[in-house]
């Protein structure tokens, strides 16, 4: 899965195809920018190549359960990580910022008394392309409904405070803010 790879990891990638390192930023700019979820779109990568990326990667967010949106525009997605797990990300639109709450983890393993996601219990930690792909999914869709010009983002803040303890999901939350982080990506502010 694409979503899975920070700048360096597609650099990887795509180093260990021999193409050049550009095509990372290329490739990001497509995912994250311009948020296409099908590598014939991205138009400026050589034909050859596109079928080469067709043929061994996809683009895949976690499938979405449940859509909602309450009377102040808050918004709320139920995606289905598979196995009978599910996570939510919530959107909470503001006149100065849009700000998406994500989770790291299926269930929680610290069990505060206060939280009900501890109380499910923990499944398993989230992989960076579900975490990812939380942002991509909200973001995409958020952009169609508020038809934003291109460029113009929804979401300009993220909180890992969905369900799960982020830290305890450091492998696959680093990569995942890299993302988040980076100018040829989201560019989200580090603050």
């Amino acid at each position: 899965d694409l979503l899975d790879l920070d700048l360096a990891g597609l650099e990887r990638f795509f180093a260990e195809r021999g193409e050049k390192p550009f095509r990372a930023r290329q490739v990001s700019h497509w995912l994250h920018q311009r948020l296409v979820d099908d590598v014939e779109a991205m138009t400026d990568i050589a034909k050859p190549l596109r079928l080469k990326l067709a043929a061994e990667t996809v683009i895949a967010a976690p499938a979405v359960i449940r859509d909602t949106t309450a009377s102040d525009g808050t918004r709320k997605w139920l995606y289905d990580v598979g196995n009978g797990n599910a996570v939510e990300a919530v959107y909470i639109p503001e006149d100065d910022r849009g700000t998406l709450c994500l989770s790291s983890q299926a269930g929680c393993a610290v069990g505060c008394r206060f939280c009900s996601t501890g109380h499910q219990g923990f499944s398993r930690n989230l992989g960076t392309a579900e975490i990812v792909g939380q942002l991509w999914f909200a973001e995409r869709r958020l952009r169609q409904r508020l038809q934003l010009p291109e460029g113009e983002r929804a979401i300009s803040n993220v909180v890992m405070m969905g369900m799960g303890e982020p830290l305890q999901n450091y492998a696959a939350l680093v990569p995942a803010l890299r993302v988040m982080l980076d100018d040829h990506a989201y560019g989200l502010s580090r603050r």
